[in-house]
């Protein structure tokens, strides 16, 4: 039987790498995106072709919406090249940055990066993709839990996802008539290098995260790629224009 394939942004790492991998235990394959990481990419694209998966790895920058024609080019060729496909059957929308920075000092520029990052991006670039899309197929956006609970210095971060979150539900309304599901995972906090690093790295934040969640402790990577396989596992195709928050239990 022919492997479903995967688009996941920003998976040289972290949760994207995470949910590139659990996909390809399930046997999807997978193309997946990386800005500067090269290496890591490449590392990525080696342990999913050890569990038996075909992998490519392509450079994009998702703040950069001029770059996407090109790169819908290139993901076109691979999939006539690799595959023998026109089309693909599953978008993960992962890649962004975190800007750490209280209402009152954020300037336009980090506004601007984030915008053109969390939300101009993964807008025009699910765009673009869309004729590439198999019908029947789904679509996951990664927003994050502070679109319900708020933590002061990320007034500008949460309202790009609080976007997302909404534009989520057009996307499940619009597609529709494709049978394509559209969907929003909102992790909590992850021990990931995200914003340098720092719930990782913060063992005072660690510990307060950790005393503020229902489980008990600060979120892992495979804790957020095994609910993106999840959702784009075939028993889970009636799930649609939901918003499902793996936090643990953060601040209930």
């Amino acid at each position: 039987m022919t492997s479903k394939i995967a688009i996941i942004t920003g998976a040289s790492r972290g949760l994207g790498k995470s949910a590139a991998l659990k996909l390809a235990q399930q046997g999807v394959d997978v193309i997946l995106t990386y800005h500067s990481k090269e290496a890591e990419a490449a590392a990525v694209v080696a342990e999913i072709k050890k569990l038996g998966q075909k992998a490519l790895a392509l450079r994009l920058d998702v703040g950069d919406s001029h770059s996407f024609d090109a790169f819908v080019k290139a993901i076109q060729q691979a999939l006539e090249q690799k595959w023998q496909r026109s089309n693909f059957d599953f978008l993960v929308n992962n890649a962004g940055i975190g800007i750490y920075a209280g209402f009152n000092e954020t300037t336009e520029a980090q506004f601007d990066q984030l915008l053109n990052i969390q939300f101009k991006g993964v807008f025009f670039l699910t765009q673009k993709l869309l004729p590439l899309i198999a019908d029947h197929g789904r679509i996951i956006n990664i927003s994050t839990g502070l679109t319900r609970f708020s933590l002061p210095g990320y007034a500008a971060y949460a309202a790009m996802k609080g976007a997302i979150e909404v534009l989520s539900k057009y996307l499940a309304k619009e597609l529709g008539p494709r049978f394509i599901a559209v969907n929003v995972v909102a992790p909590g906090a992850i021990e990931t290098d995200f914003g340098h690093g720092v719930v990782r790295d913060n063992a005072d934040l660690n510990t307060f995260i950790a005393s503020q969640t229902a489980l008990g402790r600060v979120g892992l990577p495979d804790d957020i790629g095994g609910v993106i396989a999840s959702l784009l596992n075939q028993e889970n195709g009636w799930i649609n224009a939901q918003r499902i928050e793996a936090s643990g239990g953060m601040f209930l």
